[in-house]
């Protein structure tokens, strides 16, 4: 099994380019046909018409493949075309043209919904190449479609979202549905992508698109990890699985710290180190007595890896014990507090990139903004490019945390994330996450390995919890620990099985 890649527009586009000579049938008609198929999957036991809006482009030249094949099965359609045919590109002009002459017609403007209501509404408006705001009577009519109460399926990407970045161009439908041709498209899966997209159906309409263009971005699926989830032997040990060091906890924000150290334990690292910066730091932890607590400045002389700035604070302290363990041959994972220093402090930077071991960073979106000397806002606005910015920056593994979190890798190579819920936006889950990886790497998985798979396992355990009537309003970070811990090891015996 191999994991599922996803193309940026201008893969898309070469591919297509690629397979354009001598295509039969046209991509055009498979996509249409392939749209088709899912519409009717969603109307089977829906009465009423369909309603298609078809725009000016590409796009709309599906929805006429679409419209035509619908008809042909015997369901009424009401088609509304924003554009004109005789500047329609070539294959949507030939779409347009086969609707026609087999009997359908066109309608300049919504029309008012029937009596019943709508089977279904088709989105065929504005496909992977849109780049300007929608404005104006396009606008107005997707506003009116996002208020009807029918299954709104949209062709390839809803109209108004930017295929590379999730960004919503002025406006964007909202789909239930949305059926996509070729492979995944970045937009679909991070920033606003999965609010707009609802369920998704890739189609890949007879085209391998890896063997026309090598991808560099994936989904992050277990096939990426799956190798190392291999059953422990009997005789065996807690030294083996190593030393786990969490390296935070200043004065009020030691619960940073212990979950993150909670969460290294429950997912199999063999020991935990939590080392506080707070003077008044108990020396146990109640809720986790397996944890050794100690001052920060009595860290383990070779742990087998670091987890470094859970509640970790900004000051003098802080940027003194970061400069004593950037510089140690070990993993090493930095997030929160430790990446704030590093974008303040030159020579912590100037470290961090002079290091052999593997190097990972968790930032959110703000911490990225901020180790790249940019805005949040300009973060958000290209997701992938900034993960991929600081991954080469750093010479680090970087996960760019939040709605569809995207790692990237020091070489290029990418990653998106689909598990996880809004039940996630809420204190400390960052901090698990981080202890998640720690746990990972102190039983020697490699980085890349350790943090596409916490974060996956992250998510999906908030994922488990809300299918269990947990949340996902009101759910906590903690909750995610011993969640995760079941789920892992879930995968762990599926594994296992299949072997």
């Amino acid at each position: 099994m191999f994991a599922t890649p996803v193309y940026p527009v201008r893969g898309i586009l070469e591919i297509e380019r690629q397979c354009l000579p001598g295509a039969q049938p046209s991509l055009m008609e498979r996509a249409g046909r392939a749209a088709a198929e899912d519409a009717a999957r969603l109307i089977a036991s829906r009465s009423g018409p369909v309603l298609i809006v078809c725009g000016p482009g590409n796009n709309g030249g599906d929805g006429f493949v679409l419209a035509r094949e619908l008809r042909r099965s015997g369901r009424e359609t009401i088609v509304v075309f924003a554009g004109d045919s005789n500047r329609l590109p070539r294959d949507a002009a030939h779409a347009h043209a086969e609707f026609l002459r087999a009997g359908g017609e066109t309608l300049a403007d919504l029309p008012a919904m029937p009596e019943g209501g709508w089977a279904l509404v088709v989105d065929a408006l504005f496909g992977i190449g849109l780049q300007r705001p929608i404005e104006g009577r396009i606008r107005e009519w997707i506003d009116i479609l996002d208020t009807l109460p029918v299954p709104r399926l949209a062709i390839d990407i809803p109209s108004g979202l930017e295929a590379d970045t999730g960004r919503v161009l002025g406006t964007c439908l909202s789909a239930t549905h949305t059926t996509t041709f070729i492979a995944f498209k970045p937009g679909l899966l991070t920033l606003d992508g999965p609010d707009h997209c609802g369920e998704i159906s890739l189609q890949r309409i007879g085209i391998e698109a890896a063997g026309h263009v090598p991808p560099v971005g994936h989904r992050v699926d277990t096939c990426l990890f799956g190798g190392r989830l291999t059953p422990r032997p009997r005789n065996t040990h807690k030294g083996v699985y190593g030393d786990a060091c969490v390296l935070g906890g200043a004065s009020g924000m030691l619960g940073a710290a212990l979950l993150a150290a909670r969460a290294a334990l429950c997912l199999g690292a063999g020991r935990v180190y939590a080392c506080l910066l707070d003077p008044a730091a108990p020396g146990i932890d109640p809720g986790q007595p397996e944890l050794m607590l100690r001052p920060a400045d009595r860290m383990p002389e070779r742990p087998a890896a670091i987890a470094a700035g859970p509640g970790l604070g900004t000051g003098e302290e802080a940027e003194r014990l970061l400069q004593t363990v950037i510089p140690r041959d070990i993993p090493l994972l930095l997030d929160a507090d430790a990446l704030n220093l590093i974008s303040l402090r030159p020579a912590l930077s100037d470290a961090l990139e002079a290091r052999q071991a593997a190097t990972l960073l968790t930032p959110h979106p703000a911490e990225a903004g901020r180790l790249l000397g940019t805005s949040t806002d300009a973060v958000q606005a290209d997701r992938v490019a900034a993960a991929i910015e600081i991954a080469r920056n750093y010479r680090a593994f970087t996960a760019l945390k939040g709605c569809g979190s995207v790692i990237a890798t020091p070489d290029g190579r990418w990653f998106i994330n689909t598990t996880g819920n809004p039940g996630m936006a809420s204190a400390g889950m960052g901090d698990v996450l981080s202890g998640l990886a720690l746990a990972l790497l102190a039983q020697g998985w490699p980085a890349e390995a350790a943090l596409t798979c916490a974060v996956h396992l992250h998510g999906a355990a908030a994922d488990q919890l809300v299918a269990d009537g947990i949340g996902p309003v009101g759910l906590t970070a903690g909750e995610t620990i011993a969640a995760a811990r079941g789920v892992f090891n879930a995968w762990l015996r599926t594994q296992v099985a299949e072997i």
